[in-house]
């Protein structure tokens, strides 16, 4: 399904923890299902919502490679996605962070590249001038060295955070995390969401008025538990 940049910009708008609930209401998947682990940690929450379809790839750098895949095929490639692009790396050495594939160097270049970001298992570093450039990290943390980094692959299934990505797929993360966003479902999200919101909105209203009772509280929650199942 082809997003227009409306679509895109809409998503943008909501948080990741709303955009979740709101899949769950056309219930397309497990709600246990869609979403990275904790262990993929947003290193600059300032930055708010990225949103963009994914280019996939793997890396290594524990051992210096006998060979590596082309860089500039993977920057080829890149091209092939629909813009705007996150980029979603899995560091195939155990455990993962030996180090970094990006750095200042490899975010400004993909950001030329039309990528708003990355999303890895593995680890980054210069955090201070990535995070100026305006480019998200989504990583398991921070590391020193690049060590012998090199790319493996790109364009196959990852496997970062416990959720396997494929090359198009459509990313939304922030602070909170990150997910995969059926694309059949992209544009009917934000009008799901606000319904949400509104219902939710009630029961903080009710919280936090003079004529709070459990009572009305338990009428409220059952209302609100109905309607979102």
């Amino acid at each position: 399904m082809e997003l227009l940049k409306e679509d895109l910009l809409a998503l943008r708008e909501l948080s990741t923890p709303t955009v979740a609930n709101a899949v769950e209401v056309f219930d397309k998947r497990g709600r246990n299902q869609g979403f990275m682990s904790p262990e993929i940690k947003c290193l600059f929450p300032d930055l708010g919502v990225l949103v963009g379809h994914a280019v996939t790839a793997r890396f290594a750098a524990e051992q210096a490679p006998a060979q590596a895949a082309s860089r500039y095929d993977f920057w080829k490639y890149i091209l092939e996605i629909p813009e705007p692009r996150v980029v979603v790396m899995q560091d195939l050495d155990q455990p993962p962070g030996v180090g970094a594939y990006f750095g200042e160097v490899q975010a400004n270049i993909h950001k030329r590249l039309g990528c708003e970001g990355v999303i890895t298992n593995g680890h980054v570093r210069d955090l201070d001038e990535v995070e100026v450039l305006g480019f998200h990290y989504l990583a398991a943390g921070a590391c020193v060295s690049h060590s012998y980094v090199h790319l493996i692959d790109f364009g196959g299934e990852v496997k970062v955070g416990g959720l396997v990505v494929r090359s198009g797929d459509l990313m939304h993360a922030d602070k909170h995390g990150a997910m995969v966003v059926p694309k059949e479902l992209a544009k009917d999200i934000p009008d799901a969401a606000a319904e949400i919101v509104e219902r939710e909105q009630t029961i903080i209203d009710l919280c936090n008025s003079p004529e709070f009772s459990l009572e009305r509280l338990n009428d409220s929650y059952l209302s609100f538990s109905s309607k979102k199942n």
